[in-house]
């Protein structure tokens, strides 16, 4: 569902390179978490699935199609949740979420757009008050209500847990576990090495703009990867 072929991003004319032949495959119902320090080439990676950015040279492919030759169609296989949820304050989430679902070309009853919001995880007295007034966690449940209404391939998160507390990060991360078991492919690029052994399936530790490993996370304990993690970077 998702694969960078040598995927490469280098910004001239300083040459450098912030991804530098990326390959990585991701199928329905695995998340690949990302780790690495800032600078990485986490972002970048993620910009590139989403077209944000064209490659220098290699493929990010979304469903078999080509990212940078297919903009349009491979965004309606996608969500994207970034580390800040934009939504609109002064409109309710039931409201939010009808608006972009709306946008994205979908038609729910209320009762639907209530039974996605909590199958996000935001509790039914919340989908009817403002957005200004909810925390972020409460936003990211929103952002993942979207992605279920779009009826989303695929799921691209860079750093959504950044900020949460404790709670807030576990009920996100026992959401992610679902959305996978219903077969989204999840590529998360994340800070929290705990998280990524908890929540993913791969494990992919960047530097410099390079994949310098790639683990499958049920083979190490949380200890395990901190040790490669701080060996790698």
């Amino acid at each position: 569902m998702l694969q960078a072929i040598n995927l490469t991003k280098r910004y001239v004319p300083s040459r450098i390179h912030a991804l530098d032949a990326l390959n990585l495959t991701v199928q329905p119902g695995e998340i690949y978490c990302l780790l690495g320090q800032n600078g990485a080439g986490k972002t970048t990676t993620i910009n590139l699935f989403l077209g944000f950015l064209k490659p220098t040279s290699g493929q990010a492919l979304i469903n078999g199609m080509d990212v940078a030759g297919h903009p349009q169609e491979t965004k309606k296989f996608l969500a994207y949740l970034p580390e800040t949820v934009m939504l609109y304050p002064n409109l309710t989430g039931l409201e939010n979420l009808d608006f972009f679902a709306q946008l994205a070309g979908f038609r729910h009853t209320p009762g639907e757009l209530r039974s996605l919001l909590s199958r996000a995880g935001l509790y039914a007295e919340a989908h009817a008050n403002w957005v200004g007034t909810y925390s972020k966690g409460m936003r990211q449940k929103v952002g993942i209500a979207i992605a279920l209404a779009k009826q989303a391939k695929v799921l691209l998160l860079d750093e959504p847990t950044s900020g949460l507390d404790p709670k807030a990060s576990n009920e996100f991360s026992d959401i992610l576990t679902d959305l996978a078991q219903s077969g989204t492919a999840i590529l998360m690029a994340t800070h929290d090495i705990f998280r990524a052994r908890e929540v993913g399936t791969h494990i992919g530790i960047m530097r410099a703009g390079h994949l310098v490993e790639s683990l499958a996370a049920s083979d190490l304990t949380a200890n395990e990867l901190e040790a490669i993690y701080l060996q790698t970077v």
